[in-house]
């Protein structure tokens, strides 16, 4: 079997063998088969798309190029839940607990943040104390003693990927549904969950811009998910803004501290209750979503979800006082108000453009081995739909300097006024089969 066959047989149309693909990645691995040919498959691929056959056999021959993990020392259903990226999504902060609060386990690895969205490693981080290295035995009985745990992504889980990655990311490959699709479900197989919960952003501030390939690339992954025998849902969200009005990782912190109150943004509450529902029916904890949903709604309310929270930052060495106490979260020296420069309403935010002015100021990685200032970021006064008057402060930057006209200049152009404007909907889709 030579690579250059297998590229040109994919260059013209042909579907690929399971046999092809596992060489293709073996030999990538091990280094046999060079980043030319490697490139020019994925190439291939973003021009002649895979079937589903293929990107089943992609996925499978990802996971097992590295190590996988065995959760099986953890009792119960284990769900996961993932999401294509976006702006401000906390989701994890405020999903991981309440979903844990009604008895479900969450076992939840991640990673860092690169680029304008940001990590929930990050975040975590942000506050005082927390470590998310854990060994593999404490993770299990961390979440067998408490149902939630959080920890860092092993090197060696999906070797595959992390190279192919980093080739799509300069090779102009990276829009690919089979390719970001495989990207994901490797990962989330070979973390060990029995099932799997995806949000699939779609707008301006993500990677698939509108519904047609955010369903194409939802509906693949739950395909994926079920022909490797994982119960897998999905659901099509909107990132044409921000989620929720905190875009930083101690703001985010706050804002899903304050959503665990009950007193957090509407659309972050909606988010967590759909993707929640779908978790705890998947794991055999309810009989349906609406069950599902209000057994989590019960929770926020008489605070079971704020103390499961609290019980997580403690186990993971943080400083549970945040909770009452925000202000021992990192704040940043300045805090910047943008007034509008006109009145009427808020017709349109560029969510990518927001992600990046926060990166400018901090907030994210430009490049992997960027510090990330945990302080810095944005919050949003208004969002798309709102009423403004000229004069009206439209968000406030969080930074450590006074020197940020380049960051004004870039959110100005990240949000349009006009006569009149409609709120988008938050959910698009809902895929379970």
């Amino acid at each position: 079997m030579r690579m250059v066959d297998i590229i040109t047989r994919k260059r013209d149309g042909y579907e690929l063998t399971p046999q092809e693909i596992r060489f293709f990645i073996d030999g990538y691995v091990n280094g046999t088969i060079p980043d030319y040919q490697a490139s020019a498959f994925t190439m291939a691929v973003y021009f002649r798309d895979m079937t589903d056959r293929e990107i089943a056999a992609l996925t499978l021959a990802m996971v097992h190029s590295g190590e996988t993990v065995d959760l099986s020392g953890i009792q119960g259903i284990k769900v996961d839940k993932h999401s294509t990226g976006g702006v401000g999504d906390k989701t994890t902060l405020v999903l991981a607990p309440l979903v844990a609060s009604v008895g479900v386990p969450v076992a939840k690895m991640t990673g860092r943040g690169l680029g304008f969205t940001g990590g929930t490693i990050d975040k975590l981080e942000s506050i005082p104390g927390f470590h998310i290295e854990l060994t593999p035995e404490r993770f299990v009985e961390l979440v067998n003693n408490n149902r939630i745990a959080v920890t860092g992504q092993s090197s060696a889980l999906v070797p595959a990927d992390k190279k192919l990655y980093a080739l799509r990311d300069v090779t102009g490959s990276v829009e690919s549904v089979p390719l970001i699709a495989s990207s994901i479900m490797s990962k989330k197989i070979a973390a060990g969950a029995d099932a799997i919960v995806l949000e699939v952003t779609m707008g301006n501030g993500a990677f698939m811009k509108d519904e047609r390939g955010a369903a194409r690339l939802a509906e693949t992954m739950v395909h994926i998910g079920q022909h490797v025998g994982k119960k897998t849902a999905a659901v099509i969200t909107d990132m044409s803004q921000p989620l929720g009005f905190a875009v930083g990782n101690a703001l985010e912190v706050k804002e899903a501290i304050d959503t665990l109150k009950g007193r957090g943004p509407e659309d972050l509450k909606e988010l967590v209750l759909t993707l929640g529902s779908l978790m705890v029916m998947l794991a055999g904890a309810a009989s349906d979503a609406d069950e599902a949903r209000r057994r989590l709604r019960a929770s926020l309310k008489n605070g079971r979800a704020l103390e499961k929270f609290r019980s997580f930052i403690v186990n993971q060495g943080g400083d549970p006082d945040v909770i009452d106490h925000p202000e021992l979260l990192p704040s940043a020296k300045y805090q910047i108000d943008l007034p509008a420069r006109s009145s009427g309403r808020i017709t349109a935010m560029h969510a990518k453009r927001i992600g990046l002015a926060a990166m400018q100021l901090g907030a994210g990685r430009a490049a992997k081995g960027d510090a990330i200032h945990y302080d810095a970021g944005i919050v949003l006064h208004k969002k798309i739909g709102d009423q403004v008057r000229k004069g009206d402060a439209l968000l406030t930057i969080h930074t450590d300097t006074e020197t940020i006209e380049e960051v004004k200049a870039g959110l100005y152009q990240a949000i349009e006024i006009g006569p009149e404007s409609a709120e988008p909907p938050l959910i698009h889709r809902i895929i379970t089969e």
